[in-house]
């Protein structure tokens, strides 16, 4: 089992952006964790960043075949980017949305994710074990073979 992990745009300042809204660690001791915990439950864990709404698009696009499912934090363009969206309504891997400040309790613009609705679950507001809850809700999904996209 492949899980491919995307973080958008300003996810490479974790551990000094905003500490008390985002946590003190950094994105590689977070990702480092996940690696270690995917190779625990039996899942091989690949994650990569980028500030590029293209490349996201682009990493999204050519996950099937060599993924089989993603876990991914588009930070601001959850509330703006359509042609996230469209890419993840577009493959066939279910795709879990994952925040580490609760995006619903914040300003009423973050409250609105465009994504959301193209993936499997949204986790949201737990910090860096955020990510953990995804990981281990979406290996959880792939081998009962709940591989759909059903979306709520």
């Amino acid at each position: 089992m492949k899980i491919l992990v995307l973080n958008g745009p300003n996810l490479q300042l974790l551990g000094t952006r905003e500490p008390g809204l985002y946590g003190a660690q950094t994105l590689d001791a977070i990702m480092s964790a996940l690696v270690a915990r995917g190779h625990a439950a039996g899942a091989a864990v690949e994650w990569a960043q980028s500030n590029s709404e293209g490349e996201l698009v682009d990493r999204i696009g050519a996950a099937p075949g060599n993924y089989d499912g993603i876990i991914f934090n588009p930070g601001a363009y959850t509330h703006t980017s359509v042609a996230l969206r469209d890419a993840i309504q577009g493959v066939t891997l279910p795709v879990v949305e994952v925040h580490l400040s609760n995006i619903h309790a914040r300003e009423n613009f973050r409250a609105v994710s465009l994504t959301a609705s193209a993936c499997v679950g949204q986790i949201s507001g737990f910090g860096a074990p955020g990510y953990s809850l995804a990981l281990d809700g979406l290996i959880g999904r792939l081998r009962v073979g709940q591989i759909g996209k059903d979306r709520v």
